[in-house]
């Protein structure tokens, strides 16, 4: 203990502490410097947002861990790490705009339309939303009767791009023709899932994964395993009707409750997608006790 204490006393002697934690430098900062910096706190936050939407979160906290042993090690004179670290984050810059274009492809897209109000603020439109809810129910409503599957996502905070790569672009207003069109028996796109982002139909005919509950009920087919395997990976609200017997299920937070009603299913979605401001949590407690039951009940 005392030969580790030692070594690491040196280290800690030459950080140079007083200029790490200079704050007479803040007596000279005048009020456009506070502008300065609240504007780039503000684009930070953000873009970190704009990531957090995607797969690429887990990535840009392993580079911020990387950035933050970096700076340590530089602090503490440790040059060979300070050297591997160095040379692996010159490269990972070239890796980082391989593994970002969808997201770098979206923002020049919303530069190149002008569209930049919606780089910082929030696209999703109420009004665009509720109205994709009642496209939504009344087609299932005409499915059900007919005995027609589907299998609809509704993205919510988490973005599902590598979902809508699977499948075919569509890009349109939701409406009860649209949908029933593309779940119809002879449709190409009717085995896959639509995805509904922003109150838009994104993209149908996508493929999601499946859940592996061993708690799920042994008559739920494919449509029912993805539903509840898309709803434990992301916090989408998805909205299946059954081939075999038309009832309309509803999976949210890997819990799937069955034989809803076009009325009740409409409650569901616009509690779900509407109410943007409850925790996560409650929204699943207060869920399990209008529901009283569990997954596959």
């Amino acid at each position: 203990m005392d030969t580790f204490q030692n070594i690491l006393a040196p280290t800690f002697r030459d950080i140079n502490w007083s200029a790490l934690f200079d704050f007479d430098s803040l007596r000279g900062a005048t009020f456009m410097d506070v502008i300065d910096i609240l504007l780039v706190a503000y684009i930070i936050y953000r873009v970190m947002k704009l990531l957090k939407d995607t797969s690429a979160e887990r990535l840009v906290k392993g580079i911020i861990v990387l950035a933050g042993v970096l700076l340590l090690a530089t602090v503490m004179k440790l040059t060979t790490i300070s050297f591997i670290l160095k040379n692996s984050l010159g490269i990972g810059v070239f890796a980082i705009i391989v593994i970002f274009q969808p997201e770098l492809r979206r923002i020049l897209e919303q530069l190149g339309k002008g569209n930049l109000s919606r780089l910082f603020v929030s696209a999703n439109d109420p009004d665009a939303v509720e109205a994709a809810v009642s496209a939504v129910v009344d087609a299932c409503a005409d499915m059900a009767k007919t005995k027609t599957g589907a299998l609809i996502v509704f993205e919510h905070r988490e973005r599902l791009g590598e979902i809508v790569a699977t499948g075919t672009t569509v890009d349109a207003a939701p409406s009860p023709e649209l949908i029933k069109n593309i779940f119809f028996k002879n449709s190409p796109l009717h085995d896959g899932a639509m995805v509904i982002r922003e109150g838009r139909v994104c993209a149908a005919g996508c493929v999601l994964p499946l859940s592996g509950s061993q708690n799920l009920s042994r008559d739920l087919g494919t449509r029912h395993r993805a539903a509840v395997g898309m709803s434990e990976s992301a916090d989408s609200v998805l909205v299946v009707v059954s081939e075999e017997t038309g009832a309309i299920s509803v999976a949210i937070g890997g819990m799937l409750k069955r034989h809803l009603s076009p009325e009740v299913l409409k409650k569901v979605l616009e509690g779900e997608l509407l109410e943007t401001d409850k925790p996560d949590k409650s929204r699943i407690a207060a869920l399990r006790n209008i529901w009283k039951g569990g997954a596959g009940k």
